[in-house]
């Protein structure tokens, strides 16, 4: 038995299918971390980098648009490819790594037995751009020493201009990543090789001053009383 559908749905479907075949890829984006070189030094400064915190909003794989009302809207050229949060992690390790000279550095929480010289902890709460918006990255870093004790903080905001395709956006945003991670290599470098810092010596407490003994009770001398006799003394 043959079944015939209408006609009209076999173009509908037809006309789906071919919107379908036709339909552009996505394009993906992932960061460029830059050329930096392995570093020569196998030791060098030991560094714990992280955490890194990433806002809310960047951890998701849309590639947000900033428009110049200020609102974000999804793009519709472009995706991240993967976790912006990771990307990052890895761009600011290998461009630190490359700058600093050195093999032995570690993303949080770290290895065990691995005691760092300098802990970068890092905030990231704006990275995004616009078609007619530059790129814009706002966050603070903080370096810590062996102690846990803080040695410098400071709060960034970078701008990048950029031609308004999303690949070019990516390279601007990309850019300010390498220059906050050239800020970071900066502040971490003096602090090679340096003891934590001492805490300031507490005086010891001065013992409690020595009662005076007291002086013995002085013995109480009984009053004197007026003596009463019974003899009671006749006049003649």
């Amino acid at each position: 038995m043959t079944v015939r559908f209408p006609l009209a749905l076999m173009l509908v479907s037809l006309l789906g299918l071919t919107g379908c075949m036709h339909s552009p890829p996505v394009p993906m984006f992932q960061l460029d971390p830059g050329t930096p070189e392995v570093p020569s030094e196998k030791a060098g400064m030991q560094v714990l980098l992280g955490p890194v915190t990433v806002a809310d909003y960047l951890q998701r794989e849309t590639l947000l648009q900033r428009q110049p009302d200020g609102s974000l809207t999804a793009a519709s050229d472009g995706r991240w490819a993967g976790s912006l949060a990771a990307d990052i992690d890895q761009l600011l390790l290998r461009q630190l790594s490359w700058r600093l000279d050195s093999q032995r550095l570690v993303l949080a929480p770290g290895n065990p037995g691995f005691t760092p010289e300098v802990q970068v902890l890092v905030t990231i709460s704006r990275l995004d751009s616009g078609p007619q918006r530059p790129a814009v990255l706002e966050a603070q870093w903080r370096l810590l020493d062996r102690a846990g004790k803080l040695r410098d903080s400071r709060l960034v905001r970078l701008e990048e201009p950029h031609a308004g395709t999303a690949a070019d956006q990516v390279r601007a945003q990309s850019a300010l990543l390498q220059q906050l991670a050239g800020q970071l290599a900066d502040a971490v470098k003096p602090l090679e090789g340096q003891q934590p810092v001492a805490e300031t010596p507490r005086k010891p407490a001065q013992p409690a001053a020595a009662a005076k003994p007291k002086a013995p009770p002085q013995p109480k001398i009984p009053m004197a009383a007026p003596v009463r006799t019974d003899v009671e003394v006749f006049r003649f």
